[in-house]
């Protein structure tokens, strides 16, 4: 069975108009303290591959652990956050929600949801697909990549599961094959081989 770990990054520094654009927000103090406490866990999943969003709090977040496996981080963009279109603004919240109900609409050159869907979907079955059956694949990403992900392996996953997953969060998807055998992490239950949550 293949696993794949899906990690999302730790805490970031908060979007501003004047801040680090979105490909260098960094992590806070606190961000870097809680990525060397996922160290501990993360090596003991027996990995063998680290791959990253190409987002610096992504890397930041997983670099104590390819640190201490010995492993190269792989950057890979289809890993990156949903590009919304949205500029920071206090009432971020509530336009992600109406996203969650439109899927399919897209604020000016901004990524639907159901664009992020597809994508996170394909990443996921790319990266399951690329390594041998017995591999353990540990892949640091975003929250609402790993939601949509979640949603196009067939889970039921709302706006809801996305606004009370914790920052950092680790998930453990175990494949057999292409298929989704288990899933496991904040928000989730054990999956049964036949895709139904209990």
């Amino acid at each position: 069975m293949v696993v794949l770990v899906l990690v999302r990054h730790a805490v970031s520094v908060t979007p501003t108009l004047d801040g680090p654009d979105e490909h260098h927000r960094p992590l806070t103090k606190a961000g870097h303290e809680q990525a060397v406490a996922l160290a501990a866990p993360l090596v003991g999943f027996g990995v063998s591959q680290v791959v990253s969003s190409p987002y610096l709090r992504a890397i930041q977040t997983i670099e104590p652990t390819a640190q201490a496996l010995g492993l190269p981080i792989c950057h890979r963009d289809d890993l990156r956050e949903w590009r919304s279109g949205l500029d920071p603004t206090p009432g971020w919240q509530a336009h992600y929600e109406q996203r969650w109900n439109q899927p399919d609409l897209a604020i000016g050159a901004g990524e639907t949801l159901t664009d992020l869907t597809h994508r996170a979907g394909n990443a996921v079955r790319d990266l399951v697909a690329s390594v041998s059956s017995t591999t353990t694949i540990l892949a640091a990403t975003h929250g609402t990549w790993i939601a949509r992900g979640l949603l196009a392996l067939g889970l039921s996953i709302d706006c809801a599961f996305w606004l009370s997953m914790p920052t950092p969060a680790i998930y453990k998807l175990g494949f057999d094959g292409p298929h989704l055998h288990s899933a496991l992490g904040p928000g989730l239950n054990q999956v049964h081989p036949n895709g139904q949550s209990r």
